[in-house]
């Protein structure tokens, strides 16, 4: 580590498997977005709604906002220099009476150490 601050959400246990392996966390990197709804497809979806199985409309601009969400998250971790983003979770909230959707990635970036290949020490068994 770099001796700065940084936060994860990662477990000690999860900590302790990236150290093994050989890679550092860089830190907690976030990517987020806000949809609106938008009045037309609201109310085709609403009537869709009505009826049995999907609703395209939202399917499609669910899928987008977390494609979107996602490429944010990876862009801060490439301005942290990472490797590679681990723990991803998705949260997805309604806002303003569900006329909008905030979409946020959150994950750990990290970086694998200097001369080190990815293979675990064996200096321990870590039980599943």
């Amino acid at each position: 580590m770099s001796g700065k601050a940084w936060t994860s959400d990662l477990s000690t246990r999860d900590l302790w498997l990236l150290e093994d392996r050989g890679y550092e966390p860089l830190g907690l990197v976030v990517g987020n977005t806000v949809f609106a709804l938008g009045v037309g497809s609201g109310i085709a979806a609403g009537l869709k709604g009505m009826a049995r199985g999907e609703v395209q409309e939202y399917t499609k601009l669910l899928y987008e906002a977390r494609e979107l969400a996602i490429s944010r998250m990876q862009e801060e971790a490439t301005a942290l220099s990472a490797d590679g983003v681990i723990a991803v979770r998705i949260e997805i909230e309604n806002m303003h009476g569900g006329a909008w959707l905030h979409i946020m990635a959150i994950g750990t970036a990290v970086k694998r150490k200097a001369g080190h290949d990815g293979t675990p020490s064996g200096k321990g068994t870590v039980l599943i």
